[in-house]
């Protein structure tokens, strides 16, 4: 019996073969048996409403007015947002908005200026 590799996760050494994948019983991972994922950290890559890609630093304008979850105010069209912070989430801009403070959006409500 040929020895399988151990799960690049939790390290256990239980795995098994499953068709093309390796399978974790313990955390449940899953992996291709080439390897080509093994130890590849899966990017994301976040879009505005045009297709562009945003990264950390960038300068977004809102294309929609949005109103904020538990108060009157509203976020206007045409709102410059600077220095974005891209997180992993549904809404997955984090930034500070003059006048309203911290928000969370989402990249489908903004273009990149």
């Amino acid at each position: 019996m040929s020895q399988l590799p151990p799960c690049p996760q939790c390290h256990s050494e239980y795995t098994y073969e499953d068709g093309d994948l390796y399978i974790c019983p313990e955390c449940a991972h899953e992996w291709s048996k080439n390897g080509a994922t093994e130890g590849a950290e899966e990017v994301k890559v976040v879009k505005d409403s045009n297709g562009n890609i945003l990264q950390d630093g960038d300068t977004i304008t809102v294309i929609k007015d949005l109103k904020v979850k538990g108060s009157s105010l509203v976020v206007k069209v045409g709102t410059k947002v600077k220095n974005i912070r891209l997180v992993d989430g549904d809404h997955d801009i984090d930034c500070k908005i003059d006048g309203i403070g911290a928000m969370k959006l989402k990249s489908e409500f903004v273009k990149k200026a």
